[in-house]
């Protein structure tokens, strides 16, 4: 049954609305804060705002009732004010998404604080954002862990079990690691005998071939652009290791525990890193740019080697997924908050 819902007549439950119009992996590190509220208020009609793409993944982190499709900042919320009970801003700071907040006149607002707005817990900058948002609940009594990112695994048969997902792809090119690069890899990976597949998003899939032709991979290694949400999780559920750019692929991979060797830049991984798990994180701090948007890879991604990488699947050789667990139970009462 699809969680997708224009809102129609006022359920029976006080309903909670979360904002997070944005990105498979900003879904995904929020998903601590999502399923913190969900355990806070059993009682609730669960709605999480946020692109209507995301419904495969939506129902994976478990105990969301509704998807409200929601494409951006520029349009209110088709919900009338004073419907929602409590309203959760877990997409920024900015002076949008408080404001699609505040016009739902909800009874409790659970905000953060900026200049120009009072009441809220302090936006503070340079923190990992999943504690962000576990500490803005944590600052309204609501119980919340910031490695709680667990997904439940998807009812579908993954196309490979155990295979290496080389994910290739990425929405900006200030995180796309040179082509030449990821097929160095890629061989590499197959030369120790291991399947290699290749992903990315239909748009990616051009940058795949070119990685499968100069690795001297079969085009069926090439899975960009043909699996949907639901299936890319599934491989990666079942994958043996994850190499990706800080991107969805890396978050999916933290949900499921798999191994994984992370590239980061322009993003700093203390804001974005993976939790405490079998992931290696690969950077270069002093050279960062930290353009988010610009055309060309940052210095800090362009500084990771293929031999960096090598030695970091090398280093997580013979290491088991530890799929971390997932627990929709309520808080028990009195429950101590988890210090940020």
């Amino acid at each position: 049954m699809s969680l997708v819902r224009r809102f129609g007549p006022r359920p029976d439950a006080p309903e909670l609305l979360a904002l997070r119009a944005l990105k498979l992996g900003d879904l995904l590190v929020a998903v601590p804060a999502v399923r913190a509220l969900r355990r806070a208020h059993p009682e609730h009609e669960l709605v999480l705002a946020v692109p209507e793409w995301l419904e495969p993944v939506v129902a994976l982190v478990g105990g969301v009732d509704v998807l409200l499709p929601t494409r951006g900042l520029d349009d209110p919320l088709p919900v009338e004010p004073g419907r929602v009970d409590v309203a959760v801003n877990l997409h920024g700071s900015g002076p949008e998404s408080r404001g699609l907040i505040a016009l739902l006149e909800a009874r409790r607002e659970i905000v953060h604080h900026v200049d120009g707005w009072e009441g809220g817990t302090p936006w503070v900058h340079g923190v990992l954002e999943r504690v962000r948002w576990t500490r803005l609940l944590a600052d309204h009594g609501i119980p919340a862990d910031p490695d709680d990112v667990g997904l439940l695994v998807p009812p579908v048969e993954p196309v490979a079990r155990g295979a290496a997902v080389v994910h290739v792809g990425a929405f900006y090119g200030s995180r796309q690691w040179p082509v030449d690069r990821f097929a160095r890899v890629a061989r590499a990976l197959a030369d120790e005998g291991r399947e290699v597949l290749l992903t990315g998003s239909a748009a990616e899939g051009p940058r795949a071939l070119e990685v499968a032709a100069l690795a001297g991979l079969p085009q069926a290694a090439v899975v960009a652009g043909e699996l949907g949400l639901t299936e890319f999780a599934a491989l990666v559920a079942a994958a043996s290791l994850v190499v990706s750019a800080d991107t969805g692929a890396a978050h999916l991979a933290s949900a499921y525990g798999i191994p994984s060797v992370v590239l980061f830049g322009p993003a700093p991984p203390e804001e974005w890193g993976p939790p405490p798990g079998p992931h290696v994180v690969l950077t270069d701090a002093s050279v960062r740019r930290g353009e988010t948007f610009a055309p060309d890879p940052d210095p800090a991604l362009l500084a990771v080697t293929v031999d960096d990488v090598l030695a970091a699947v090398r280093s997580l050789d013979g290491v088991a997924p530890r799929p971390p667990a997932v627990d929709l139970a309520p808080a028990a009462p009195g429950a101590a908050v988890p210090a940020p």
